[in-house]
């Protein structure tokens, strides 16, 4: 095998990010291969040793790590690895061979407009896609008759896996992340709401974001959380919420690798990667998002069978099989592979749930199931002037 030249651009670093992780566990795997990988940060005038910022954030030692796109180097591959480094790789003034790694739809991080369409271009420059997941495949043979390379979903297995020391509770998981508007933090926050109210002994944990927002049901917000600690929190909840607008969360996957059944959207999404055996998917309705959690909190055997299938599921999906689906792909359009074109098919097969919309239990989302008299005078207000009014309300109360 030819060790190549590899080089990576990606975005600014972020404490935290799964996406920048995920890039450099594949640039890491690609160098134990033999490989050199160079990785140029979007900073133009970064501040310290660039490599010694990934070790700290990420705990990974690259050699060859430089601050600003425009001070690439030639090499044998160059890897976009966002929207707007894919027209930067496209025009990148010496031969090399182009791809571009795709963790998700960028394009629906933008309201419509020059962004939005802007991400959808970045698909049509000529660059070989490498998509994590099937979904992302699909959509874009189907929207842009783009062909690319897929690998699966995987979970770290040495981390993520059954702990039987822990002490199960009647709990539920909530990934929160507030700044990502994809994770949908309000509607779940309303689905548990219902929840709370319906099942008050039900413990609530919230985790994924340092932000601490006024939630208005008994809850304990764990913020960011290491991934031995995530582990542990998947084995002691009966059930994990995590709500995907998008491309799927690897979240769920790891959930399910702990054993944890796994509440998600019914969105196309994730009709791709998801198995119906260990992950139930629900209307975008916090009623209904809801409905799945009670029906599950209600269910044991239920859960026992899905938290199993969850197991076996992520089985064969070791981070180590994900990075060298990853490597494989990478290497075979090296040697002037062509990817395969054909569509993935659809994994998800199970039923939608699905719960009427009723006035007790949106009251019971928005927290106002017996409201008093000013919060009854309040609402009959418009909407315009019900957002200041609350303000001012929670600084008078203090």
């Amino acid at each position: 095998m030819i060790m190549s030249t590899i080089s990576w651009f990606i975005p600014s670093l972020i404490k935290g990010s799964g996406g920048h992780r995920t890039i450099l566990q594949h640039a890491y795997y690609l160098e134990s291969k033999g490989h050199k990988c160079t990785i140029y940060l979007e900073d133009e005038h970064g501040i310290g040793n660039p490599a010694d910022k990934i070790l700290s954030l990420f705990n990974m030692k690259f050699s060859h790590v430089v601050y600003g796109w425009k001070n690439a180097l030639v090499s044998d591959v160059a890897i976009a690895t966002v929207w707007y480094s894919a027209a930067f790789v496209a025009s990148l003034p010496f031969e090399c061979k182009k791809a571009y790694l795709v963790q998700d739809y960028e394009a629906w991080f933008n309201p419509m407009g020059d962004a939005y369409l802007m991400a959808e271009n970045s698909y049509q420059y000529g660059l070989t896609p490498i998509t994590i997941g099937r979904w992302l495949k699909h959509t874009l043979w189907t929207r842009f008759n783009v062909g690319g390379y897929h690998f699966e979903f995987g979970a770290n297995l040495d981390i993520y896996k059954k702990d039987s020391v822990v002490v199960k509770e009647k709990a539920i998981c909530f990934i929160y992340q507030p700044d990502k508007p994809r994770r949908c933090s309000r509607i779940g926050l309303e689905a548990l709401g219902i929840v709370k109210h319906r099942i008050p002994d039900v413990k609530i944990y919230l985790y994924g974001s340092e932000a601490k927002e006024n939630v208005w049901f008994e809850h304990e917000n764990l913020g960011l959380i290491n991934l031995n600690e995530c582990n542990e929190l998947y084995n002691k909840c009966t059930v994990g919420l995590c709500l995907s607008s998008s491309n799927p969360s690897r979240i769920p996957f790891e959930m399910m690798a702990s054993g944890l059944p796994v509440v998600e959207l019914w969105r196309d999404n994730n009709f791709y990667d998801l198995p119906d055996s260990a992950t139930l998917l629900a209307k975008q309705t916090p009623e209904s998002l809801a409905e799945a959690l009670i029906q599950l909190l209600n269910d044991p055997v239920r859960c026992k069978e899905m938290s199993q299938a969850g197991i076996d599921f992520m089985e064969s999906r070791n981070l180590s099989v994900e990075t060298e689906q990853f490597s494989c792909a990478l290497e075979d359009f090296l040697n002037g592979g062509v990817p395969d074109s054909r569509p993935p098919e659809r994994m998800y097969q199970g039923q939608l749930v699905e719960a009427a919309i009723t006035r007790q239990a949106t009251l019971a989302a928005l927290h106002i199931v017996s409201p008093s008299r000013l919060r009854k005078l309040a609402m009959l207000l418009p909407l315009g002037l019900q957002g200041p009014l609350k303000k001012l309300y929670r600084i008078v109360k203090r």
